[in-house]
This record gives structure tokens, C-alpha cells and sequence, in this order.
């Protein structure tokens, strides 16, 4: 009895990672020295995915933790002002609006 309660432990713990990865995200943010975790409410991802703006064609590399170039406009999501977002080579990415890092690229 207590195998069976101590695997069907293990497994809800396995399946249940995926769901909480979606969520946290970690960065290296230029200015810290350390990994910084960032939690990203979930009504950030869905606002940044439901907005309508112009893609920005740029010949570099978009890198998490990365500062954005200052050529890029940025715009605040409503309602978080610690993040902002903007549409890059048609992928949408969510950037700290303070230091321009990148915090996530959405696919």
C-alpha cells in the first residue's frame, strides 16, 4: 500500500512540473550578477499574445536576459508596468521595461 501511494506521489509530481515551467521563468538579467527568477503572471502572456503591433525586422539575435536595442519600441502592458513587449522578426517577446532585458521570447 504504501509502494503504490509513494509512485502515484512520484508521478503527480512528474506530470505536474510542466504546468508550473510555463509560469517561471529564469533570466540573467545584465544588471544582476546571478540568475534571477522571474514569475510571469500568466494575464501578462495572454495580453501580450492578444495585441495587435507591427513586427520590427532586426538583423541580431534575440537572447533572454539580453538587453533589446533602443531602436526597438516598446509597449507597457496594461495593468504590469514592470513588463513591456514588443513584436521582433514576427516572434512576440516580453522585456523588462527598465533595463530592456529580455524576459521571454513566445513562440
Amino acid at each position: 500500500m504504501r509502494k503504490t501511494l509513494m509512485v502515484a506521489s512520484a508521478a503527480f509530481i512528474a506530470l505536474s512540473a510542466p504546468a508550473f515551467a510555463q509560469s517561471t521563468v529564469v533570466v540573467t538579467d545584465p544588471a544582476v550578477t546571478s540568475s534571477t527568477t522571474v514569475e510571469l503572471p500568466g494575464e501578462v502572456r495572454t495580453y501580450v499574445l492578444e495585441q495587435s503591433v507591427p513586427s520590427v525586422a532586426y538583423e541580431g539575435e534575440i537572447v533572454v536576459g539580453q538587453p533589446i536595442p533602443d531602436t526597438v519600441e516598446l509597449h507597457v502592458v496594461q495593468g504590469h508596468d514592470d513588463y513591456a513587449y514588443t513584436v521582433v522578426n514576427e516572434r512576440r517577446v516580453i522585456v523588462n521595461p527598465q533595463t530592456r532585458a529580455v524576459i521571454q521570447v513566445l513562440e
